[in-house]
């Protein structure tokens, strides 16, 4: 049975989800809006942002946490979220 749950799993490129979570970084953005525009679960966005900020993982917390407190560093935290997003992927895999 548990290989018919990953048979209908999605499965998303790192470039979608940083772009999603760029867009969740914005100023004022709510994640529910965004993942609902983008036509995903809220709870996967979450999800997503866990795994970028480090949470539960192995090594702790992640320069994000410390990179992206203030709004006017948020732009920056694109690219670090990117190779965060896709160093789990391949970890995972």
């Amino acid at each position: 049975m548990a290989s018919d749950k990953t048979a209908n799993r999605r499965r998303y490129s790192p470039e979608f989800k940083a772009k999603v979570m760029g867009e969740c970084d914005v100023l004022g953005a709510s994640v529910a809006k965004v993942a609902m525009s983008h036509g995903i679960n809220t709870n996967v966005v979450h999800g997503w942002r866990k795994l970028a900020r480090g949470v539960g993982g192995p090594t702790g917390a992640s320069p994000r946490e410390s990179s992206c407190r203030s709004p006017s560093s948020r732009g920056a935290c694109s690219p670090l979220l990117s190779a965060t997003l896709k160093s789990n992927c391949a970890a995972a895999r």
